[in-house]
């Protein structure tokens, strides 16, 4: 590696953790604004539980989220000709998130961290549109936009109802008025209350360390098969005939299948997966680790398997794959298997996340705290509206994180407390002002870090 370009990989590296950095200050209000709005726990004893938490979240999380965020940019875009393309793109992408994360903190509005890093994702995706040797085709695996899309759209919603369906049950079962008055300033609540608070405060923290974590995780596997892919782009602990047995399999599953009522595109995808299980089983011949591969060969063999799983659930998705449910069952369970020598992250890449995360969870937290406990609804926010909000945003942010889903902390706990406040006194119980710069911010961050990415990367592979 020449010295530019160990530069280089270091500069993405330092922008990868100060992403995860500001994302924890910028999103720490979201797990701490109850408990330090409600005097149930002192600041600095509320960011340090965050972060902690935070931190826990990351290392227990595994990498479902991260591959997500990997799959929404196809990485035969970041590895062509030249490697400093490449770092062009993830510096552009790391930059426009950041800029927009520290502008909306800067001003106060609950803004996602994940909308940020998708737009800047698309953003570099699109700009491959307007390069003269790409034909005029943008590079963005839609089909992972779609179900990513589909995710941070409906969670904000559901947030909504959920709380307001939660401050219902709460009202049902806890008939103590305290726990709907809002918090005295400096009087500490009943024990029973804070512990309740120090609860939801610990599930949104460790959730959110589960979710965001692996965003950044997902960031660096980016870098490090962009930029090093003879080292990154497939795991050596994978035995390597365990895998082309695997291939093996799924090529015998889908030789039974009717290629006759397959249309003309279905045939191709047919005919790329005997193709690149070919070309796979004739580079691994003999060889049992991927240490025994020649460097140049290892993000070939990582994109054959790409397109072998991408082409096989696009033909069984489309219902004209003549083969018994027994046999597409199977056919899964082989591509689950095959996948694990390209769907991984070193340990060490996941402690980096962890620490930068945990450690910007510690600081930065008032501007966002206070327009979450005040001036989302008209009344400051109660015990049981926190509680019920947080409640909700752990549970929408675990189930994310089981299905491999990013979803918005932000937008899940701030569309939560909207819910609550609605709960009490109906719409007219929000205040106008703070839901419109939240809906604003929600609405532009996709727009402005699509530009603001797809510019940058314009610019910088031009210097580059």
């Amino acid at each position: 590696m020449t010295t530019g370009l160990f530069i280089l990989l270091i500069i993405c590296l330092l922008l990868a953790c100060a992403f995860e950095f500001v994302n924890g200050f910028h999103d720490t209000a979201n797990a701490v604004a109850t408990v330090i709005y409600t005097n149930s726990l002192k600041p600095t004893v509320a960011v340090v539980y965050s972060g902690l938490l935070n931190f826990t979240g990351v290392m227990t999380g595994g990498i479902a989220v991260a591959m997500g965020i990997i799959n929404l940019l196809p990485m035969e875009v970041l590895v062509d000709s030249s490697v400093y393309h490449g770092a062009a793109m993830i510096v552009a992408l790391l930059l426009s998130a950041i800029i927009w994360n520290l502008g909306t903190w800067w001003m106060g509005i609950p803004a996602s961290s994940s909308h940020a890093l998708i737009g800047s994702i698309l953003g570099i995706g699109i700009s491959f549109y307007f390069l003269p040797d790409t034909g005029g085709n943008g590079l963005i695996n839609w089909d992972k936009v779609k179900d990513t899309g589909l995710a941070l759209l409906i969670s904000p919603l559901l947030g909504f109802s959920a709380a307001i369906l939660m401050m219902f049950l709460f009202k049902r079962t806890i008939k103590n008025d305290i726990i709907y008055k809002e918090p005295i300033p400096g009087k500490v609540p009943p024990i029973w209350i804070r512990m309740l608070l120090w609860a939801t405060c610990g599930l949104v923290s460790f959730f959110h360390g589960q979710n965001d974590g692996q965003k950044g995780v997902g960031l660096i596997m980016i870098i490090l098969i962009a930029i090093m892919p003879g080292y990154f782009a497939v795991d050596e602990k994978v035995n390597i005939q365990s895998v082309s047995a695997n291939i093996n399999h799924i090529e015998q599953l889908m030789s039974k299948a009717d290629t006759s009522i397959l249309s003309d595109n279905q045939q191709n995808l047919y005919k790329t997966i005997f193709d690149c299980g070919s070309h796979f089983n004739e580079e691994t011949k003999g060889k049992f680790k991927s240490s025994e591969l020649a460097l140049t060969s290892k993000f070939r063999l990582r994109t054959d398997i790409v397109k072998i799983k991408s082409a096989s659930e696009k033909l069984i998705n489309s219902g004209n794959l003549s083969l018994s449910q027994k046999e597409i069952v199977s056919l899964k369970r082989e591509l689950k298997e095959a996948k694990v020598l390209i769907e991984y992250a070193p340990y060490w890449v996941i402690i980096m996340v962890s620490v930068s995360l945990g450690l910007g969870t510690m600081v930065g937290w008032k501007r966002i705290v206070k327009t979450v406990g005040e001036k989302i609804g008209k009344q400051h926010m109660s015990y049981a509206q926190g509680a019920s909000a947080e409640l909700v945003a752990a549970g929408g942010i675990g189930l994310a994180s089981a299905f491999g889903l990013p979803v918005s902390t932000t937008h899940m706990l701030s569309s939560g407390i909207a819910g609550s406040m609605v709960a009490k006194k109906g719409l007219k119980n929000l205040q106008k002002g703070t839901i419109i710069n939240i809906a604003l911010a929600w609405v532009l961050t996709l727009p402005v870090t699509i530009v603001l990415s797809g510019g940058l990367f314009l610019l910088f592979r031009a210097i580059l």
